[in-house]
């Protein structure tokens, strides 16, 4: 752990998340095996863990070092207490301390992403219990049953800018493209999704303008205002017919935009060549791999939607910025001798999702995405 980062964590003083240099911290000996700082402005003690995902954990942090790494890789809680020999509510306890954690870091890196192209999908999975047993005061309350996974993916980078998990809605068709909004730099990338109309809708809400239509005649009033798309968002559909549970057919609808802007995404594209959802479709089998939770007829399935929230947040950072993505690898000038001379040479540089984007400019460690200290929101 990287104890230059730590900074004064009193919002009232005057060097409030300024590191060292500018930080006036000066350490005051040892609490839990873990330096402790004073600041010199306002006297508040600093934790060398606070800020980062160790911060408040008792347990070896060797060990929760790796029960984080299995919780990221798709292990359940009870396996990963059986792995590491501890109790499963301790590893229960991880969980949202992970998951609150990767959200800021998350949220930090996620800011002003240029993105050309998007598409749009989501994942089906259920909590506590499936849809078709729930009682009626369940199903009024809208909690438990089935539940889904929307995904906003950029199949340039292999990035997941935005995702939200909630009901089948409109209202979350228009969560997800908020926070894709509010996530990019203001430019409206090419989308392309399913035949789901809640897409359109959601997009028309975010993006579109207000227009005022003309008046009809000279006398009454004038028509309500009303949204339409604007000139530079452009979005199609697949459309897949099936029988007996079979693809039979595949078509493309454009829904906003002009048949012309389509073939200038294609062409500007590096990945895409038509219109298609296969990134983010390939991209759900990533995810279901990574959250044991979304796994088919197992009994991993989560009983309380935070905690299904917080794995798939932990699961979201560890495959942006520690997991190098196969399909964005790049050769190398020169290849690169391994294990002497005996072993093969290196011909392929790692790439993850995050430096593809260019939010970083290394392969992360799982220690390196724990101790990271995301500043305050001032000094963003």
């Amino acid at each position: 752990m990287d104890n230059a980062t730590c900074s004064c964590r009193n919002p009232h003083c005057v060097f409030y998340g300024q590191v060292a240099p500018k930080g006036q911290l000066k350490f005051r000996g040892w609490h839990r095996e873990a330096a402790r700082f004073q600041c010199q402005a306002c006297g508040q003690l600093v934790a060398a863990r606070a800020g980062t995902a160790y911060g408040g954990i008792r347990t070896d942090l060797g060990t929760y070092l790796r029960g984080a790494t299995a919780l990221a890789e798709g292990l359940s809680i009870r396996a990963t207490g059986r792995l590491l020999d501890v109790d499963k509510d301790t590893v229960n306890h991880w969980l949202p301390v992970l998951g609150q954690h990767c959200q800021g870091v998350m949220n930090y890196f996620f800011r002003n992403l240029h993105l050309a192209e998007c598409q749009l999908d989501e994942l089906w999975t259920f909590i506590h219990k499936k849809e078709d047993h729930l009682t009626p005061l369940e199903k009024l309350q809208a909690v438990y049953g089935d539940a889904w996974v929307w995904i906003a993916f950029s199949p340039v980078c292999k990035l997941v800018p935005a995702w939200v998990v909630g009901k089948r809605t409109l209202r979350y068709a228009r969560r997800l493209v908020f926070r894709l909004k509010s996530a990019t730099d203001g430019s409206i990338p090419f989308f392309t999704s399913d035949e789901l109309p809640h897409y359109a809708d959601a997009l028309l809400d975010v993006y579109g303008v207000w227009v005022q239509p003309p008046r009809n005649g000279t006398r009454g009033r004038f028509p309500n205002p009303r949204r339409t798309p604007p000139p530079n968002l452009c979005y199609a559909v697949v459309v897949k017919e099936r029988e007996n549970g079979r693809v039979v057919q595949v078509t493309t609808r454009l829904v906003y935009g002009t048949a012309e802007q389509v073939d200038a995404a294609l062409q500007a594209s590096p990945v895409s060549t038509t219109i298609t959802t296969y990134g983010v479709e390939r991209n759900n089998l990533t995810v279901r791999q990574h959250s044991r939770r979304l796994g088919r007829k197992v009994n991993a399935f989560s009983k309380i939607p935070d905690y299904l929230e917080h794995q798939l947040t932990l699961a979201f950072a560890y495959y942006h910025l520690v997991i190098p993505h196969r399909g964005l690898r790049q050769r190398l000038p020169h290849a690169l001798p391994t294990k002497g001379r005996r072993g093969s040479r290196k011909k392929w540089k790692s790439v993850t999702p995050a430096m593809a984007a260019g939010l970083t400019d290394h392969v992360w460690t799982m220690d390196e995405l724990l101790s990271f200290r995301v500043p305050p929101k001032h000094l963003w």
